[in-house]
């Protein structure tokens, strides 16, 4: 049975509408009183495992969504969601609003210290952020000729300090654009959680205003920072930026054959984020 005749024993008689399609397929089912819900069917019981965990742990949280209902069928884990909405903020026009929003769930998050979020005991601290950013220049050089990184840029990256953060907090560790729904009331929320973890407050806060200004502009990503409510200073933000262009990069060099001229861009950030160092 696949996905999406699983739904239908799930929610007979409605609308079904595949929104997402990878490891995990997701949908929107739409009740004949015009309700609507979302069933996320996993690849795998772990997957599912790991962001029940998260969405359990923090359950309540503005910005967060709840889960209805959940099972496994036919050796097929699925969980239902509230529908967090068809549109997000990478699809949207720019919306300052809605990017302050978005901002506030993130600081709601981050503010929920002490909940269990991952099975993980001390999360990913300081010292552990410290030692990725560095394993990982290292593994990019066997990738350096492909992704055309100079051999400076890359002797800058591995003298320059590592990103700085305060003590592990529930975090998304993803919070790109295209994570934040939107539906048709302007209510915003921030979706999968299977990667949620213990983690500094500045790798989601850092992670979102690149993302932001890169995919959408630099004043949303300056609203997205005001409606988080703290501030990280710019000499803050930037080794943070050169640990996520780093690790975009590796992630798609291990994953893809090939010239990898379309992540150029990621090259640039990585030089711009090192300008200052």
């Amino acid at each position: 049975m696949d996905a999406r005749q699983l739904v239908a024993t799930i929610a007979p008689g409605a609308n079904v509408r595949e929104v997402a399609s990878g490891a995990n397929k997701i949908f929107r089912i739409i009740e004949d009183d015009g309700s609507s819900s979302v069933i996320k069917v996993y690849a795998s019981a772990s997957r599912e495992r790991r962001e029940r965990h998260a969405l359990e742990a923090l359950a309540g949280t503005h910005g967060v969504p709840a889960i209805l209902d959940r099972g496994t069928d036919y050796d097929t884990p699925w969980i239902r969601m509230v529908d967090g909405g068809a549109w997000t903020l990478a699809t949207l026009p720019e919306n300052h609003q809605l990017a302050r929003r978005a901002g506030a769930i993130l600081r709601a998050v981050h503010d929920t210290a002490g909940t269990a979020i991952s099975n993980l005991e001390g999360g990913m601290d300081g010292d552990w952020v410290g030692s990725h950013y560095f394993s990982t220049l290292r593994r990019l050089e066997r990738y350096r000729r492909r992704l055309l990184l100079s051999p400076d840029l890359l002797r800058r990256a591995l003298t320059s300090p590592p990103p700085r953060g305060g003590n592990p907090r529930p975090g998304h560790t993803n919070p790109r654009p295209g994570k934040f729904a939107v539906n048709d009331a302007g209510d915003v929320m921030l979706l999968d959680w299977e990667w949620g973890t213990l983690a500094p407050p500045e790798w989601d806060l850092s992670l979102a205003l690149w993302r932001m200004k890169v995919e959408v502009t630099p004043a949303a990503a300056d609203a997205l920072h005001a409606g988080y409510g703290a501030t990280l200073p710019d000499d803050r933000l930037r080794p943070w930026i050169a640990f996520h262009t780093a690790r975009w990069m590796l992630d798609a060099a291990e994953r893809r054959d090939g010239r990898l001229g379309d992540l150029d861009y990621l090259r640039d950030e990585l030089e711009a984020a090192l300008a200052h160092s």
